[in-house]
């Protein structure tokens, strides 16, 4: 059936309201929202009510494409050194050597217990060895709780992080397949050098990207994002078109951008925050679409196979050999390798073997597609069991939010910042005036329980009260060594 401009747009724009509608119930039940977007996909498909035929691998391909570099320029742009660097050794060997563990552990054993042909069953192994936490996180938000200690910040990194090793796997393994004359030995150094031009290009085009926001001075503020955005693509392309691995310096420079100083940049944070979400809706209905439920059934047996390895003995053997001299209980380690939830990387990368032509392609996308159905229903569904039975869950803390946002402009180098008003400090009962505000410091509003105060020079300050300060990074460290000291002064006159 052919289909009007119109027309497509309107089924379009009617399955992406339906699929964030069904965020809701991701967000209420804790069910992961990419079986969700799946689902919307594959009931508007041929086989399901909706009847939409659809087979076109080339387009699939080129949106999963798209949707991978904000994925992972997104991953990137949201992680913080603050809250990994205390892991990064332990996040760096989990999210590469870690990945190449899963990857060759789960590809031998799938070719031992499957009898597929080797080849496909690393190939398998690779589609499927990186994780995605985030849905995890988003699991334990519903239920209430969070995780112990070291785990979430590594799970954190891992899950941002990992994508970019497998598909540098994925697409090696393919290029043997398929190129003659090709083997590990004459690829390794080319793949060194992939690796080394684009984690380069990540570290050079993220500084661009910093440098060009800072100076360009644009008239239209809402066309800073958009600049990001073209960016990130173009980092991409032309670190591809130079040899260099696209995928990985799009990551890199979205952790370098992240982490720097850069105006508008909470604005920048959020566009590209909306567009991964975009893209993996997009992505999700294209590929629910040009699945086959019929041609899931030959699989499952299979598919459930391949992912119970995954699960107990796959990721798990990763895990513990990485984390062997971490300091990490076996208690942790156990919750670490149960968060292995599958998400958008591996679908988007099954259908890589498809456009190449790969032998058993549609086999090892169908497959796959399996495989992340059944992890995301059956570990998604035990995350906060298994957090529990393990007792490494703890209560939530969400992050306060305040009826005032601070956003970073040129010619302004100060920041919002959160002091804290110790228990037991002398601070407590005097009034702001007494408080002795470094210059260039102003204190904007105060958080107090439920409440918020805007405060003035007689307000008086209460223990645990939350100030809100404006001023650049030096007046704030003198403010909170101000009340550091006079707290250390109560604690030594006690």
């Amino acid at each position: 059936m052919n289909y009007s401009i119109e027309q497509i747009l309107f089924i379009g724009a009617l399955l992406a309201i339906a699929a964030i509608f069904a965020s809701k119930i991701s967000e209420r039940f804790g069910v992961p929202a990419l079986l969700l977007f799946l689902g919307i996909g594959m009931l508007a498909g041929s086989e399901g009510p909706g009847g939409i035929f659809f087979e076109n691998i080339a387009l699939s391909k080129f949106v999963g494409i798209i949707a991978l570099v904000f994925i992972l320029f997104y991953g990137g742009l949201d992680t913080r050194w603050s809250s990994i660097k205390s892991v990064m050794k332990e996040g760096i060997a989990v999210a590469t050597i870690g990945v190449i563990i899963t990857a060759g552990t789960l590809g031998i054993l799938i070719y031992f217990f499957l009898k597929l042909p080797f080849m496909q069953s690393l190939l398998l192994g690779a589609i499927i060895s990186s994780t995605d936490a985030a849905a995890v996180f988003s699991i334990l938000r519903s239920k209430g709780i969070s995780l112990k200690g070291r785990i979430r910040p590594l799970l954190e990194f891992d899950s941002a992080s990992n994508d970019p090793m497998a598909v540098f796997l994925t697409m090696t393994l393919i290029r043997l397949m398929t190129a003659k004359g090709v083997s590990v030995p004459s690829l390794l150094p080319e793949l060194l050098l992939q690796m080394g031009v684009g984690f380069l290009a990540g570290v050079l085009g993220g500084r661009l990207v910093i440098f060009i926001i800072n100076k360009i001075n644009l008239y239209y503020e809402g066309l800073y994002p958009v600049l990001v955005v073209t960016m990130a693509l173009f980092i991409y392309a032309g670190t591809t078109y130079i040899k260099g691995s696209g995928f990985l310096a799009v990551y890199i420079a979205g952790l370098v951008v992240g982490n720097g100083r850069m105006i508008h940049k909470r604005n920048i944070v959020r566009f590209n925050e909306s567009i991964a979400w975009f893209m993996q809706i997009v992505m999700f209905i294209v590929l629910g679409l040009l699945v086959y439920p019929s041609r899931l059934l030959p699989v499952m047996g299979q598919g459930a196979v391949a992912a119970l390895l995954l699960m107990f003995v796959a990721r798990p053997l990763s895990i513990f050999i990485n984390l062997s001299f971490s300091g990490y209980t076996v208690r942790e380690k156990l919750m670490i390798s149960w968060v292995g939830l599958l998400g958008a990387v591996p679908i988007i990368l099954a259908t890589f073997p498809l456009a190449a032509g790969v032998e058993g392609g549609e086999m090892i996308f169908n497959m796959v597609f399996f495989v992340v159905l059944l992890s995301a229903l059956f570990q998604g569904s035990t995350i906060a069991f298994v957090a529990k039975l393990l007792k490494v869950n703890a209560p939530l803390s969400e992050q306060r939010k305040y009826p005032l946002e601070f956003e970073q402009m040129a010619g302004i180098d100060a920041d919002l910042n959160e002091v804290i008003i110790p228990f037991g400090s002398d601070v407590a009962g005097k009034r702001v005036f007494e408080l002795g505000v470094p210059q260039g410091c102003v204190i904007t509003m105060i958080s107090r329980g439920e409440n918020f105060i805007i405060p003035n020079g007689t307000t008086v300050l209460e223990e645990g009260d939350v100030m809100l300060v404006m001023a650049e990074k030096e007046a704030v460290k003198q403010l909170e060594a101000g009340v550091a000291k006079q707290k250390e002064a109560v604690k030594g006159n006690s």
